[in-house]
């Protein structure tokens, strides 16, 4: 190869070293945030519980997080 085929392909490589440098994220600036995860305690034996798991009973004890009640909708009618 000669100098001068060594300096094209240099000088190639180091415009694509600074395009990739200089372009932008599509989405944007990238933002960093802390990971963290939100867990709730259970009020009578302390252990934790996802709320994203729709649980509304403690799997440890059985104390209800929440009691449901249906009542008279459009769709959904109670049972006697």
């Amino acid at each position: 190869m000669s100098n001068a085929e060594k300096k094209n392909t240099q000088s190639y490589l180091e415009r694509l070293k600074q395009q990739a440098l200089s372009q932008e994220n599509y989405g944007g600036a990238i933002k960093y945030d802390q990971a963290n995860m939100q867990l709730y305690d259970c009020p009578e034996c302390a252990a934790p519980r996802a709320p994203g798991d729709g649980l509304t009973v403690c799997a440890y004890c059985g104390f209800k997080f929440m009691t449901v009640k249906l009542s008279d909708g459009i769709h959904i009618k109670k049972e006697n």
